[in-house]
């Protein structure tokens, strides 16, 4: 199914890739009503894991943010899932959470946040503009430099 999103994604360079299965006890997403919640999505690339490392140590700030990128675009490939393919569903991004796996006295998690923040907006427009929260973690599952979480609003 093809509609403006997907169309949105195409300019911005964006192919989505098939949501990954889940790696423990939880599903991927949740729709209840009409609300779409995601599971954490970590740096899964078409290679494998991307971004393994801590930000401030083994991975810099602009790393950081393309890791939160990246999750971002696997938050949005569950969504196409969830919306049964059609992203043009979704009506607004309630909720981010981004994760950063740093060093202690990092504290420059709201800038990798950005990572996410800004592709949710440069995809959805202003239904991307959202409620977030960035927290320092003292690890992520397998290593990561970042997670995000997020709940969407559907039709």
């Amino acid at each position: 199914m093809s509609g403006k999103i997907d169309a949105r994604l195409k300019e911005l360079g964006i192919e989505l890739p098939t949501p990954p299965a889940p790696v423990a006890s939880y599903v991927p997403y949740v729709v209840s009503g009409n609300l779409v919640t995601i599971s954490g999505q970590v740096t899964m690339g078409p290679k494998g894991l991307e971004y393994v490392g801590k930000v401030g140590a083994e991975v810099s700030l602009e790393d950081g943010k393309a890791a939160a990128k990246l999750c971002a675009i696997n938050v949005i490939a569950q969504v196409k899932a969830a919306c049964g393919g059609d992203l043009d569903r979704v009506r607004r991004c309630v909720r981010v959470g981004v994760f950063v796996n740093a060093v202690p006295d990092y504290t420059q998690h709201p800038e990798v946040a950005n990572g996410a923040s800004d592709l949710f907006v440069a995809v959805f427009g202003d239904a991307g503009k959202h409620a977030r929260a960035a927290v320092g973690a003292g690890s992520l599952p397998r290593g990561v430099a970042c997670e995000v979480e997020a709940v969407f609003e559907i039709a």
